[in-house]
């Protein structure tokens, strides 16, 4: 007998990659998700399951490495973000075309902020693909999407959990999956040479735009703080702290913490460990509730 389960899917940069894993196990399991609420990478990944794109999305992002990663990086001269956002939804679309929310299989939400009028945004209907270039809008990272009345940033500034947006349509449980969690890893997946040759790839890349800028001070590979651990950093704390705050006023039937430890907000490449790091974590909390 299947259990019917409303996913609600936290944001969290690459870290979000997790929530294939947890979902893969929810399935083994025997969970049946009848609806999927998600901010940020989490809406992404929950408009991939309510599309049945999951296994072509997977695919492509353990096809990643840290220079498709970065090639993916369409860097805009915006004051208000780094990047623009389009290549990478350009290249999903590849393998899954836009459709309406209101037309999906499963009921679908995105969470977006909008800056103007200090509010929540739910897309619960509209195009796929602007509710995730919406929800996905991390400030000073990707240019936020303006309309006539509203500036949309990343749902993650207000609520990075959004279970209080969820639409029960009887008695589902509510499954929410945190993937800032602040419990330990079990192992050191990476080590801290690896970790630093990423950094300072990237940190390279970024250098060449900051020049061309005209930025002085931009990160130099003996810095220990650099542009990218700074925002990475930040990010981090943020979404890890309100998505504290939203589980405590609004707590979900069973709870998924994934550790936010050794991935970054930007660490597209590590695909394979961060699936496998979502299925493990989901298996220890459902295990308990057998």
């Amino acid at each position: 007998m299947s259990i019917k389960t409303a996913l609600v899917l936290s944001g969290g940069g690459a870290r979000g990659m997790a929530h294939i894993g947890v979902i893969e196990e929810l399935e083994k399991r025997g969970y049946e998700i009848v609806s999927v609420t998600g901010t940020s990478m989490g809406s992404v990944v929950g408009a991939v399951y309510a599309m049945g794109k999951l296994e072509e999305f997977k695919a492509w992002l353990c096809s990643l490495d840290k220079l498709k990663v970065f090639r993916l990086m369409d860097f805009t001269l915006s004051k208000q973000g780094l990047l623009k956002g389009e290549k990478v939804l350009n290249r999903m679309k590849e393998f899954m075309e836009d459709r309406n929310i209101e037309d999906l299989d499963i009921p679908y939400a995105a969470v977006a902020v909008d800056l103007l009028n200090k509010r929540e945004i739910v897309f619960r209907e509209g195009k796929v693909y602007d509710a995730i270039r919406a929800s996905i809008a991390i400030p000073g990272i990707l240019t936020p999407v303006k309309t006539k009345d509203m500036l949309l940033v990343d749902g993650g500034v207000m609520d990075n959990v959004p279970v209080r947006h969820v639409q029960k349509c009887g008695d589902e449980l509510i499954v929410a999956v945190e993937v800032n969690g602040g419990i330990r890893m079990e192992k050191e997946s990476e080590t801290k040479e690896a970790q630093e040759d990423h950094r300072f790839f990237l940190q390279k890349q970024l250098g060449g735009l900051y020049a061309y800028l005209g930025i002085k001070g931009h990160p130099k590979s003996e810095e220990k703080l650099g542009y990218l651990d700074l925002i990475n950093r930040t990010i981090s704390l943020m979404t890890h702290e309100m998505g504290l705050l939203s589980l405590a006023k609004y707590p979900p039937d069973i709870l998924i913490e994934v550790s936010g430890e050794g991935c970054g907000t930007f660490d597209f490449y590590k695909a394979e460990e961060i699936v496998e790091r979502g299925r493990k974590a989901a298996a220890r909390v459902l295990r308990e509730k057998h």
